[in-house]
């Protein structure tokens, strides 16, 4: 058990570095955080940087939230002992002490755990995501439900309980973190309403 408060440790001070801001620092020359939502992470990297510079920084946060799982399972952790290594990575990104405690809203932390968690098969989840972002207009509530299907998959595919544990605090967290977006109830976008009435008039 202390070897999993080691790298729950570990996976904290990890998932709070800053690594989209810090890029916008020394690359974009800028803020991330005076641009779109003010969220220090990959998107708004992307948005001030451009889409190469971006990439990276949404890479990075995956690979923070991904590394510390996969170190601790290659070391033996399992089971219930996973849990605070998984939640780590997510809670050091959403809180970020770097940043006086305004952290990101942790979603690429949270992809990067369940690669660590499920490994290839998380990326079929990642696809049904971005399908959601593509249907709904508020991308908080497509991250939401993104993560809910993590936490189905963990239920009907892999039955552990542990997994499903972990799954229900990682929604939480994560609609904490996009609860002042959360506000409003989800919408479709409306060029796809359009595209779907051409389709059908």
């Amino acid at each position: 058990m202390s070897i999993a408060i080691l790298w729950s440790l570990c996976g904290y001070f990890l998932g709070a570095i800053p690594f989209a801001y810090l890029l916008g620092k020394l690359v974009a020359k800028q803020d991330i955080r005076e641009v779109g939502d003010g969220n220090p992470g990959g998107t708004n990297m992307w948005k001030a940087g451009g889409w190469k510079i971006g990439l990276i920084a949404i890479l990075l946060d995956i690979f923070k939230g991904y590394l510390p799982v996969a170190l601790a399972r290659y070391f033996g952790i399992s089971g219930w002992s996973l849990i605070p290594v998984c939640l780590a990575p997510i809670l050091g990104h959403a809180t970020m002490p770097f940043l006086r405690f305004r952290g990101g809203k942790a979603l690429g932390a949270t992809g990067g755990v369940w690669v660590g968690i499920l490994g290839l098969n998380a990326f079929l989840i990642y696809g049904a995501t971005a399908l959601l972002l593509g249907i709904l207009a508020e991308h908080a509530w497509a991250a939401v439900l993104g993560v809910c299907l993590f936490l189905l998959w963990a239920i009907f595919v892999e039955g552990e309980l542990w997994m499903v544990l972990f799954g229900v605090l990682n929604v939480l967290l994560i609609a904490w973190t996009h609860r002042h977006d959360l506000r409003w109830p989800p919408q479709v976008r409306r060029s796809l309403f359009h595209r779907l009435r051409r389709r059908t008039g």
